[in-house]
């Protein structure tokens, strides 16, 4: 194996940079609550509390903490996730919604049912790691019949030919804000608009309730709000195309594919797959994601990282469905856009430790604190800080699920065969692999038992192929896209390697057209080069470049605070 020039694909490091952001990038003070605003361009930076973080937050980032120490196999950050999970058990009202503690940064004490959609997973979680946690079983219970108790269920369509019942279940939300106090107050709402779209991103977590608990009324909550989205709703057209939020729909997307494999309709499933082939239209080869479809011009978007967990969530999902082609879209997306989102340097950063934290707002190592967060705006060659959410709480929380996913595919063991989908290095009780990429296209991989070796081939390999066991030449069979090589003993060495050279490819992406340098399936480099973060900086020969403190200078929302940012995420 030669000596590696470029820039690997290693999830675990990428995990441990992000364990980092999440254990310390809390409030001590408050239990170790979330900042969800972090401001790297202020002078000096800051982190900002605000209402989200004991909304959503607390519940992504139970997850988040959870996906990375389960792949480092880490007791690190267990005390900060059972933070969270102390804050997911506080702050429940009637029906069963969640809503927040009354903080100082806090205005209206509501509930969002979009916010219901990153509770729900988390309490998923907790009884799958815990399957007795009588708490989180009574709380998710709840959580949905009080969901279920206040849809609007339409059962009789009336037009002028006259009056039809309704076949199957169809259930909408007459709001997406449910006040503490108040209740539903048709006088207020939450300004988002998509209410169909938005307020149904618990449908996942719905059909991954019913799964682990048998819940009937999960499945039948899900079963309405599919059949609403994709009906009466009128929020795709028959392409499956559709105008606004795409981290909300991708989401969808995969709960509507999941619903499917579940319930054997094969209608959810190719609503999925035509929502997610619609997204993918929009987005580069390597994973570049819009926020948003058809509201601004394509050139003024940029990618939410959350966006690319939604991608490979539902890539994921068509696969184990019988779409074995999006094992490309996953692979490419997850060792490309997602980890490149991810914030590695803060040489830029005016950090002043002699201020206190106070007011919701801490100023102390804001450098080192932020390094592993994700962004929530990126262009195609660079992180961007100039514009505001150059980090988001939002995608520290959803990151982490995708890289779980892709870690946890990439290598598996299934009846006797040892399956190889995703090149990377990795060690697992059944097998050593290694990879090459991006420098060779070279990978090994040693089973620790007797069994089948199965590897997957994609497009970028070419047709130069050449595998060996144990040294000797060998001619693996092809099933599909798999490489068979069998009945290989525990501890021989299993090796394909092909040619691979940098390609240069044109592509437009973001509107603008790009010059990508290819080797296999990893982006080396890309031109024109952006600022401020530039991406893409693989090759190991050429000295990174990134900007000064000096070089920054923030054109957004300058004095947005704890206030302010309430009212906009």
């Amino acid at each position: 194996m030669s000596k590696q020039i470029y820039e690997k694909f290693e999830p675990l490091k990428n995990a441990r940079l992000v364990l980092g952001y999440l254990t310390s990038m809390v409030d001590e003070k408050a239990d170790n609550l979330p900042y969800w605003l972090v401001l790297p361009h202020k002078k000096p930076a800051e982190a900002a509390h605000c209402r989200v973080d004991d909304a959503e937050l607390v519940g992504s980032w139970y997850e988040a903490v959870d996906a990375v120490r389960k792949m480092l196999k880490t007791e690190e950050g267990a005390s900060v996730q059972q933070s969270f999970y102390r804050h997911v058990m506080k702050s429940w009202g009637e029906h069963g919604l969640r809503f927040h503690e009354q903080y100082p940064w806090t205005h209206t004490n509501h509930s969002s049912f979009h916010e219901m959609g990153y509770i729900l997973p988390a309490l998923n979680r907790m009884i799958e790691n815990h399957p007795g946690d009588q708490e989180a079983e009574m709380r998710a219970s709840e959580l949905v019949r009080g969901l279920r108790t206040l849809v609007i269920e339409r059962k009789v369509r009336t037009f002028w030919s006259g009056d039809n019942e309704e076949k199957e279940p169809i259930y909408e939300f007459p709001n997406d804000v449910y006040l503490k106090d108040d209740g539903f107050d048709m006088t207020r709402h939450s300004g988002r608009g998509e209410q169909a779209i938005r307020n149904a991103i618990v449908l996942h977590s719905l059909v991954r309730r019913y799964e682990i608990t048998k819940d009937e009324v999960s499945l039948d909550l899900a079963i309405g709000i599919a059949n609403h989205l994709l009906g009466p709703s009128r929020y795709f057209n028959y392409k499956m195309e559709f105008f606004g939020h795409i981290h909300s729909a991708g989401w969808v997307a995969s709960g509507l594919v999941r619903l499917g494999r579940t319930t054997g309709k094969q209608r959810y499933i190719l609503a999925g797959k035509g929502i997610y082939d619609y997204i993918r239209s929009l987005s580069s080869s390597f994973g570049w994601v819009p926020e948003y479809a058809q509201w601004h011009p394509l050139n003024e978007e940029h990618c939410e990282t959350c966006c690319i967990k939604d991608m490979i969530e539902c890539a994921n999902e068509l696969i184990l469905a019988g779409y074995e082609e999006y094992w490309k879209d996953m692979t490419l997306f997850a060792r490309n856009q997602l980890v490149e989102n991810q914030v590695k340097v803060s040489s830029y950063v005016v950090t002043d430790n002699t201020r206190p934290d106070g007011n919701g707002i801490t100023y102390r190592d804001i450098d080192k604190r932020m390094i592993g967060g994700f962004t929530g705006g990126a262009m195609v060659n660079s992180i961007s800080l100039s514009k505001f959410r150059s980090i988001a709480g939002c995608c520290v929380g959803m990151a982490p699920v995708a890289l779980e996913i892709v870690w946890d595919r990439s290598v598996e063991f299934h009846n006797g065969t040892l399956f190889i989908n995703i090149p990377v290095d990795k060690e697992t009780e059944q097998a050593s692999v290694t990879m090459d990429y991006p420098e060779s296209g070279y990978m090994s991989v040693m089973p620790k038992q007797h069994c089948h070796v199965a590897i997957r081939m994609y497009e970028w390999m070419g047709k130069d192929i050449r595998a060996k066991i144990d040294g000797t030449a060998y001619t693996p069979a092809m099933e599909g896209k798999l490489a068979i090589f069998r009945n290989v003993a525990a501890g021989a060495k299993v090796e394909l390697e092909h040619s691979l050279e940098t390609v240069v490819v044109t592509e437009t992406a973001r509107g603008e057209e790009y010059s990508i340098s290819w080797r296999g399936c990893d982006v080396v480099d890309i031109f024109p080069r952006g600022e401020h973060l530039r991406l893409y900086q693989r090759d190991l020969r050429v000295p990174k470049t990134y900007p000064s403190a000096e070089d920054v200078q923030f054109t957004g929302a300058a004095n947005y605070g704890p206030t302010q940012q309430a009212q906009t995420k």
